[in-house]
This record gives structure tokens, C-alpha cells and sequence, in this order.
């Protein structure tokens, strides 16, 4: 079992800068990719990043390609979401989820962990 707890969430205005954190316990963090999905209401929960076990290879929805940045340090057993130049649109209840395996998936479905999840607010 994996558990995770994300913090990091806030307000911010448009423009602004949040950083998410992801941190892990139980079993060897390092064996688990990682991804960072977002839900707003009303819409399906999206992938918006995602790590591989050893932080070699990333991916990113086009809406936040240039902007956030996914990381891990997988010492501190931590993944990280920096998320600049927030936009309204960006506003969601953010969720850290960890896969068993190494590598990276877009489908939700084949995450087999998750945080509670932490709100970012982005006002105009």
C-alpha cells in the first residue's frame, strides 16, 4: 500500500505561482510512477502530469505545457507540481496518484493510488 497526501493548495490570482506537494508512505516510492490529475466541477477528472519512476521521463497536457513543471525526489519520498502563470481555467480540486509500476499512463483507471486531493483556486 501506498498512501499519499497532497498540500500545497490555495487561492492565487491569475498570473501566480503554486507549488504542489505529493508526499508517500508505505511501500518503496521510487518503484511508482506518478501523475497529477485535476477535476473541475462538472467536468472528468484529467491527467495533467505525469513522472516515470525515475524522474527520466515526463508528460503534460498541452493546456499546461510551458507553465507547470512535475518533479520527484524520490530521497524524500515527495512528488511536486509547480505550477506557474496560473490561469482561471486551472481551478480544480488537484489529486497526486501513484501507478505500481514504473511507467506513466493517461488513463485514471490504471492508477492504483490517490491522495484526498487539494483545492487550487486561480481568480481573474
Amino acid at each position: 500500500q501506498v498512501q499519499l497526501v497532497e498540500s500545497g493548495g490555495g487561492l492565487v490570482q491569475a498570473g501566480g505561482s503554486l507549488r504542489l506537494s505529493c508526499a508517500a508512505s508505505g511501500r518503496t516510492f521510487s518503484n511508482n510512477a506518478m501523475g497529477w490529475f485535476r477535476q473541475a466541477p462538472g467536468k472528468e477528472r484529467e491527467l495533467v502530469a505525469a513522472i516515470n519512476w525515475s524522474g527520466g521521463v515526463t508528460y503534460y497536457t498541452d493546456s499546461v505545457k510551458g507553465r507547470f513543471t512535475i518533479s520527484r525526489d524520490n530521497a524524500k519520498s515527495t512528488a511536486y507540481l509547480q505550477m506557474n502563470s496560473l490561469k482561471p481555467e486551472d481551478t480544480a480540486v488537484y489529486y497526486c496518484a501513484a501507478r505500481r509500476v514504473h511507467t506513466i499512463n493517461y488513463n485514471p483507471a490504471l492508477y492504483d493510488y490517490w491522495g484526498q486531493g487539494t483545492q487550487v483556486t486561480v481568480s481573474s
